[in-house]
């Protein structure tokens, strides 16, 4: 059959694809930072040629109009500094030693220099920033990172007053010389000599400086130093700045995942505007099913979670780990011009932490109540001395209870990474990933005597109605590999591979109401299920580079095959499964088997997309973006109780178009088109037995960014008009139960805020606000036209916001702080109910010193009794009390 067939052309694609990746000549690679690293023994700079360079125009911008062509963004590989004997010495090392232009000012104890048209990136194309804290005496720290999108500040703080510094010009890059009063009062007098006049416009040579006895530790990190994140790979698959993306993109950088203390990741998205947790609450056993800007997940689509590009099939049922996260890329609106099938919302996407070049070790760890705690370990570092092998290994253990009578939660998590420079311009990365998860089931509480009323009282948040002898016992591993190869500095290949298995047995019971004639008895149904998940997707990615004159096109060409499998049996039990007391639970129960089988299915997919996209630069101000997907969907399902089988196919096609105009440099406003496409499935079939279309969304959106407080804050407002057409519903003929219709209609439009950077140093904020008017806007069942989708809020809000002392004896001390609102929402897609608005509030005190952090978090400070979501009147979620987390960690 024709899914046979495509199974064949996936993996002789992969052969194709991997083979020629390794006849490119082997030379050794440049070495990848990401992450906090101690470097010692730096070079000397006397080893260093520096001939005598005229640096006047380092200290001034052109006050003339950029010409033709477009100068490309220098790229600072690395920053090194060296001890002198008057000083120190920093270096912005350049890939071919680019001249830089610099702007300088003193403003108090401080010496800031300002580097335009040039960012901070390691040869991987990852940011990253350098700091030094008390390299000599009379300087406290300096700070070299990436100001805003186009521009490197390089800050240096004295102690009494601001720092002397002169700058060259080297064959490396830029040079800066710094020296002090309290240092140069520390060097012995010397015979002075004549010395030789210079030019105006010359710098005079510099007698080579001799290195001290002792090396100057730095830290170099990798990780972004602040809330504000410039760049991001998720929209465009290449490093792109976020400005000159025409869609909303947030970013979650590890700072905030650590502040907050997230152990999560449906914690993390309460930062970002239009995105919420799905139905299931925190202490189920269902994992990140999100809600982006009105439109829930769906396992049609597989989820809407990407790690590293991939989507991950069963993170819509199952929880992932933070442990191995870098940081967390919101796509907001379709995606389907990139990724595929999936809803129109938008996507998360997770960004892993990668191999360093340098040992780095880190332990953490977290205690809290409801006998929370969860150590972690984070090792990285070479395995040769030249460093062209290098590891990363994460790993994580949880065991938690929980404030629901009952549930517990025993994870154990472990993500291996090892990295190969396998060239010059090669490099190859294997990766895996391992969760055993063992949980007691819990399904919620019925809505009546919770957050409706009860003649009979209130029930406790902490009531459990289920079965504490029914558990998830979960098994995930996912293997993949990346491979990237430069055939020049345009043009690039890209091929990666994943596959990702996952077997799991569940035991659960559930609601089948609330009897109306004693309000207390809660009638239960139960169900064993046993499956199995097997997914595999290959990728490659052609990336290119063209200018002509002022126009400058950055080209991305890709193929993806992908092939999924879910396979499943459900077993019913005997006797049925007895009713529980809402008020008075007697978890005795009568012995049951589960050995009615009342379904055998599987659902394998087979899918083939090829995509193009074009970003435009034309000048300083104008960006289009213009892309487009065809995608190719063949499906079956099969259940041998009742003998159903069915195939399906389905073609797509998804376009992008946008624009970007930026009328000075902070400021971008943008407007975009694009469309996403999910393919029905197979399982669902029309009366006259005909497939179904594809359930297709189309996106209108305008918005603006722009930075503020000398671009350390960045903010972005963005209002979207979403329709997602050809929902399948139930048809509402009686003569045709079992059968589904083709006529659905949900749209959805709102206004999104985002803010994200740094008020003044040491202050950090991000916050968000988003109005979301959802409706459903056709549907067969007259009492769900009109009406709003389950558990989403019109309004929410958040902000949270931390300051650390910068200076004194205090330096340090953080405290922090977080009000995150989430207005009514719909308990269910009747309408029926409402869950009430609340307001969270949260705290933080830590404190940093040298290599040691010392936290305490505290969620829901107040102890507000409010609701995360509800599946329906039978089963709704309350949120966790007051919830205090301490923590410990040590990195070296």
């Amino acid at each position: 059959m024709r899914i046979q067939r495509l199974s064949s052309i996936i993996w002789l694609w992969l052969v194709m694809s991997f083979l020629p990746m390794f006849m490119a000549e082997s030379v050794r690679a440049e070495v990848k930072q990401n992450s906090p690293t101690v470097i010692t023994k730096i070079k000397s700079l006397s080893e260093i040629e520096r001939p005598a360079t005229n640096v006047s125009g380092l200290f001034s911008q052109s006050s003339t109009p950029q010409a033709t062509p477009i100068r490309e963004v220098v790229q600072v590989r690395a920053v090194k500094a060296n001890p002198t004997n008057i000083g120190v010495e920093v270096i912005l090392q350049t890939s071919k030693g680019e001249q830089l232009q610099v702007t300088n000012r003193s403003t108090g104890n401080s010496f800031i220099a300002d580097i335009p048209n040039a960012q901070l990136r390691l040869p991987s194309g990852e940011a990253f920033t350098f700091r030094s804290e008390k390299p000599l005496a009379g300087i406290t720290e300096i700070i070299v990172n990436n100001f805003d999108a186009n521009t490197i500040r390089v800050t240096v703080i004295g102690e009494g007053s601001s720092p002397t510094v002169e700058l060259f010009d080297s064959d490396e890059g830029l040079i800066f010389g710094l020296t002090t009063a309290a240092s140069t009062a520390q060097q012995p007098p010397t015979q002075q000599t004549p010395e030789q006049e210079q030019p105006a416009n010359q710098t005079p040579p510099e007698q080579p400086s001799a290195s001290s006895d002792e090396p100057i530790e730095l830290v170099v990190t990798g990780e972004q130093d602040g809330y504000r994140v410039p760049d991001a790979s998720t929209a465009t698959k290449t490093d792109t700045l976020i400005r000159d993306i025409p869609a909303s993109i947030q970013v979650i950088p590890q700072q905030v995942l650590k502040d907050q203390q997230i152990t999560q990741v449906r914690e993390a998205v309460s930062n970002v505007s239009g995105i919420t947790p799905g139905s299931a609450g925190s202490q189920t056993t269902f994992g990140e099913n999100f809600i982006f800007r009105g439109f829930a997940d769906s396992f049609a689509s597989g989820g809407s979670t990407f790690v590293n590009g991939f989507r991950r099939y069963n993170a819509l049922s199952h929880s992932l780990d933070v442990a191995n996260i870098e940081q967390l890329e919101v796509l907001k609106g379709p995606a389907s011009v990139l990724y595929g099938q999936g809803e129109p919302g938008g996507i998360l996407n997770i960004v892993t932490k990668q191999p360093l070049s340098t040992p780095y070790y880190a332990v953490e760890g977290t205690i809290g109540n409801f006998d929370f705690y969860r150590p972690t370990l984070d090792l990285s570092g070479p395995l040769n001395t030249d460093k062209t092998i290098r590891y990363r290994l994460n790993m994580a253990y949880e065991n938690s209870g929980s404030f629901v009578d009952f549930v517990k939660t025993e994870q154990a998590f472990i993500a291996p990474v090892i990295s190969f420079d396998l060239g010059k311009n090669t490099t190859l990365v294997l990766e895996g990933e391992y969760i055993n998860t063992s949980k007691v089931e819990y399904l919620g509480i019925p809505a009546v005597g919770s957050l409706l009323p009860n003649p009979l009282g209130r029930v406790p948040r902490s009531r459990f109605i289920d079965d504490p002898d029914f558990k998830l016992e979960r098994d995930f591993v996912a293997l993949g590999y990346r491979l990237q190869h430069k055939f020049s500095d345009n043009w690039s290949i890209r091929n990666a591979f994943t596959a990702e298995l996952e077997d799991y047995n569940e035991t659960f019971d559930y609601s089948l109401g609330l009897r109306a004639d004693d309000n207390r008895t809660v009638d239960r149904g139960a169900r064993f299920d046993q499956a199995k998940s097997r997914s595999y997707f290959l990728q490659t990615d052609v990336i290119g580079k063209i200018q002509t004159g002022i126009v400058k096109q950055d080209l991305l060409f890709g193929l993806e095959l992908g092939r999924t499998n879910y396979i499943r049996q459900t077993f019913d039990p005997t006797p049925t499964f007895p009713a529980i007391d809402l008020f008075n639970p007697n978890y005795d129960r009568p012995s049951i088997q589960f050995d009615t089988k009342t379904s055998d299915t599987e659902f394998p997919q087979n899918l083939i997309g090829v995509y193009a996209q074009d970003l435009i630069s034309i000048g300083d101000k104008l960006k289009i973006l213009l892309g487009g997907r065809f995608d190719f969907v063949e499906a079956s399902f099969e259940d041998t109780v009742p003998g159903i089988s069915r195939d399906q196919e389905d073609t797509a096609f998804s376009p992008r178009i946008g624009i970007v105009y930026q009328p000075i440099q902070p400021v971008s406003l943008y407007a975009s088109y694009s469309r996403s496409f999910q393919p029905s499935s197979a399982s669902a079939i029309n009366a006259d037995n005909t497939p179904f279309e594809p359930t297709k969304g189309e996106s209108f959106e305008v918005g603006v960014k722009s930075e503020f407080f000398d671009a350390r804050l960045s903010a972005t407002l963005a209002a979207y008009q979403i329709t997602k057409q050809n929902i399948v519903v139930d048809d509402p003929d009686p003569a045709n139960q079992g059968f589904s219709l083709q006529i659905g209609e949900q749209r959805s439009r709102g206004i999104e805020l985002d803010v994200a950077g740094e008020i003044l140093p040491g202050w950090k904020i991000i916050a968000s606000y988003a109005y979301i008017d959802p409706e459903i806007t056709e549907d067969t069942r007259p009492e769900y036209k009109g009406n709003e989708p389950s558990n989403v809020a019109r309004n929410s809000a958040s902000l949270w916001t931390t300051y650390e002392i910068q200076t004194g004896n205090y330096k340090g001390l953080g405290f922090g702080g977080g009000l995150f609102f989430v207005g009514d929402r719909q308990g269910d897609l009747e309408n029926t109910f409402t869950l009430p608005s609340y307001v969270r509030t949260d705290a933080a005190i830590y404190y940093r010193r040298d290599n040691w952090r010392v936290g305490l978090n505290i969620k829901n400070l107040f102890d507000v009794y409010y609701f995360e979501s509800a599946d329906s009147i039978d089963s709704v979620y309350p949120a966790a009390p007051f919830t205090v987390l301490g923590t410990v960690s040590v990195q070296f």
